[in-house]
């Protein structure tokens, strides 16, 4: 399934800005970065909950924000591009 995950990190602080690194690389290593705090995350149900747990775990729900958006499996229709940045196919081939 696809999830667009954004968050807002305070960074105010030095124990802010450490949480954003942390939150920026737990989204890095399992989905792709379509703007500064945005990634789009095509997983499985049971690999979605541990990321997002991993994230909850990270963050100060006091002073920072998750937001998790559930484009499902036909996300093809419900994503639109228009900008600079081009575009991935997360179903497509990835070169290491």
């Amino acid at each position: 399934m696809m999830v667009l995950i954004s968050y807002d990190v305070n960074t105010v602080n030095s124990s802010g800005k450490k949480r954003l690194r942390k939150v920026a690389k737990i989204c890095q290593n399992h989905a792709q970065r379509v703007q500064y705090s945005v990634f789009e995350a095509d997983l499985d149900y049971g690999t979605f909950l541990k990321v997002k747990a991993e994230l909850i775990k990270v963050i100060d729900d006091k002073q920072d924000s998750l937001r998790f958006y559930y484009l499902g499996n036909n996300w093809h229709k419900k994503i639109e591009h228009i900008g600079a940045k081009e575009t991935y196919d997360p179903e497509g081939v990835i070169i290491i």
